[in-house]
């Protein structure tokens, strides 16, 4: 396995190579309170959503579906606040894993989940944060713009980025600086048209992700939501990998059309390699 991580990790350290986080790169990070997990996957969002209980089965399915329920039935408001109780107003504990990501000194790395835990990570670091949004009638873009200064953001314009920062790509949202979410069934419908149609990428990543590989960590591909986000954000990637122990044939038949090859690991095999490696370095 180490000589399969071995062009992973060579490939971070020349920045030609994107990590791509799923719900799957926060395993271990809990509550330090009460050792509650952080809600990452479909599944666990949806229970987290519900006071812990199971919805209908058809909402089951897929928290798009079920956050769709809830602002319909309680209203958008209802939606946020439950994102930013989660995301925002929880200390959940640090990821060894996004730690470990900041010190590599990234050009750019994408981040699928809706927590804040990547850019604490990156809180000592200047960088550009872009955040999906969607159904902003007023907006002529599905994205916001923010630099970091090393002490707090700004809003900035498309022609104001500064390409010599790192960049964080929140396709799904955060809540800092603001909450912006893409989360219920209309989200997803908004934020995908707009990424088939260009608009959901700022001009300069255009320039800047062709010929990118891309790493997959902790992102399962078995709904069309995961799949339709990544294949428009990967648009013009030279192949990568991904990480998925027991990968079903859906995912291997996905992954396959993208030229994307199948690793049967997760993030901790390659945080432990990428951390023993170190530690043969310095001995």
């Amino acid at each position: 396995m180490s000589e399969t991580f071995a062009p992973i990790l060579s490939g971070l350290h020349d920045g030609s190579v994107v990590p791509y986080l799923g719900a799957g790169a926060l395993a271990g990070v809990v509550d330090p309170a009460s050792g509650r997990a952080i809600p990452a996957d479909s599944d666990s969002l949806i229970l987290a959503m519900n006071n812990g209980q199971p919805m209908a089965p058809k909402l089951m399915y897929e928290f798009p579906r079920a956050a769709m329920n809830v602002e319909l039935k309680r209203g958008r408001s209802a939606l946020t606040k439950f994102l930013d109780r989660t995301y925002r107003d929880t200390a959940w504990s640090a990821s060894a894993l996004h730690t470990w990501l900041a010190a590599q000194g990234l050009p750019y790395i994408v981040d699928g989940n809706r927590d804040t835990l990547l850019q604490q990570a990156y809180a000592g670091t200047p960088h550009t944060l872009i955040v999906g949004i969607a159904r902003l009638s007023a907006a002529a873009y599905r994205f916001k713009l923010y630099q970091y200064d090393g002490a707090a953001y700004r809003a900035i314009d498309p022609e104001a980025v500064d390409t010599s920062l790192p960049v964080l790509f929140k396709p799904l949202g955060t809540p800092l600086p603001e909450s912006n979410y893409i989360a219920s069934d209309a989200d997803f419908v908004d934020y995908i048209t707009e990424l088939m149609g260009g608009f959901a990428i700022p001009p300069f990543l255009k320039r800047m992700r062709q010929g990118k590989r891309y790493l997959l960590l902790g992102l399962r591909l078995t709904r069309d939501t995961e799949r339709m986000v990544l294949a428009d954000i990967v648009f013009g990637h030279a192949g990568g990998w991904a990480l998925i122990p027991n990968a079903n044939d859906k995912e291997k038949r996905f992954l396959d059309k993208l030229g994307i090859e199948l690793v049967p690991a997760d993030a901790a095999d390659l945080l432990a390699a990428a951390l023993a490696g170190q530690a043969l370095e310095a001995a």
